[in-house]
């Protein structure tokens, strides 16, 4: 038994010299394995039962640049596995050792720029253990992109959420993104009833994704970022992988008509309610900073952002601060409020307006009676979608979400 004991000592102080010195295999060793590129022997031994032991590690040991999702695997020949280890410190990465009992394969994913040690138990066929390590270092990148879901600008996405039949989804990026095509590859879109989409890039950092037409009631939406480890450009990798889904409710669509001043709202393509309103009056004034600005309720269909009891709007919001300019407006709180766009069109309460259904004198909202501006607030979500129909303006791709006055063979890819 000292016997035994002394032999398998001597092979482990060899290997382990082996494995300081990059784990080429021992030149006295019988049955040796070669190291492959993409893993590391970390040493082979007899054991006094004279069937060659050998252990194999993937990644190599020193490796460098390993990306986080890479699989850690560990394999034993000519004994088995009795523990593996691997950890950065005090943090541990998940695995198992498998139904074999000479494979183990690592559950979870690592860290980037972090060193790991593998540390190995090892049985071999007289029962006796041996003990292994080997290191490797993951991928450092010069910078991390996280990811957020947005509803819109102005809101992050619920999961589990319902929202209108014009919510396209929304992937944003806290970093510029130069590989845009690796990113879109990262992002998996599943809906039932399965629809085809497209990806339309608004800025460096946000891309949406929306079918060709608006969506049917009640599809189910799972996103998908699987980024952690890709390389999105100029040296940005994914912070994680990140999931969410939604769901789209009733069909609600309403249609604002410039020309007959009238507002109706359809669900599930039934007219449910007929609304008196005013939409912009149209024209242009220059503000303080020289910028031209209009005062039309902008055509096409806008999407439902948000929704405000209240909301204080005065001319100065948009830049317009000079009270002798015809246009100028002093603060003032306006009740029921459900914004459409980015540049301040609400659908809200316009008490004042005393030309609701027969002419258009707003500075650019749809005004409505307070009853009608009230039962839209309770029943739009976000989401829904409000047509405006012969106006001169478009509403812009990225005035709120304008996705929709794109045309789908012009929309991204």
């Amino acid at each position: 038994m000292v016997r035994r004991r002394n032999v398998i000592i001597g092979a482990l102080g060899a290997a382990a010299g082996l494995t300081a010195a990059g784990c080429s295999t021992p030149s006295h060793a019988k049955g040796s394995t070669a190291a492959a590129a993409d893993n590391s022997p970390v040493g082979t031994w007899n054991s006094p039962s004279v069937t060659p032991v050998s252990l194999t590690v993937t990644p190599r040991a020193g490796a460098a640049k390993v990306l986080p999702t890479e699989a850690v695997t560990v394999s034993v020949a000519g004994g088995t596995l009795d523990a593996v280890t691997v950890a950065a410190g005090s943090k541990k990465l998940s695995g198992s050792v498998q139904s074999d009992g000479v494979t183990w394969k690592s559950t979870g994913t690592m860290a980037y720029g972090t060193t790991y040690k593998v540390t190995a138990s090892v049985v071999d066929a007289t029962g006796a253990k041996v003990e292994k390590t080997s290191t490797f270092a993951t991928l450092k990148p010069k910078a991390v992109a996280a990811i957020t879901f947005q509803a819109n600008g102005m809101g992050s996405l619920k999961t589990g959420g319902t929202y209108g039949v014009g919510q396209p989804v929304i992937v944003a990026f806290s970093k510029a993104i130069t590989d845009k095509a690796a990113a879109e590859k990262a992002i998996t879109i599943e809906t039932t009833p399965e629809v085809p989409g497209k990806f339309f890039w608004v800025s460096s950092t946000i891309v949406h994704w929306r079918p060709a037409k608006y969506w049917a009631k009640g599809t189910t939406i799972k996103v998908n970022v699987d980024s952690l480890g890709v390389h999105l450009g100029n040296g940005v990798y994914g912070r994680s992988n990140s999931s969410t889904h939604f769901t789209i409710g009733r069909k609600l669509v309403a249609i604002s008509d410039n020309n007959t001043h009238h507002t109706k709202v359809y669900i599930d393509g039934a007219m449910v309610r007929d609304m008196a309103s005013s939409n912009g009056k149209g024209g242009y004034t220059t503000i303080t900073d020289g910028t031209q600005i209009h005062f039309w309720t902008q055509n096409g269909p806008h999407v439902v952002l948000s929704k405000e009891r209240t909301h204080t709007m005065s001319s100065a919001s948009y830049g317009l601060s000079d009270p002798t300019n015809p246009h100028y407006y002093a603060p003032e709180v306006v009740e029921y409020c459900t914004r459409i766009s980015y540049s301040g069109e609400f659908l809200h309460a316009a008490p004042w307006n005393h030309s609701l259904g027969k002419a258009n004198i707003s500075h650019g909202c749809v005004n409505l009676g307070e009853a009608d501006a009230k039962w839209v607030y309770e029943n739009f979500l976000v989401g829904d979608v409000v047509e405006v129909n012969h106006s001169p303006k478009s509403l812009p791709v990225w005035d709120g979400l304008g996705d929709w006055n794109v045309a789908f063979d012009k929309y991204g890819h």
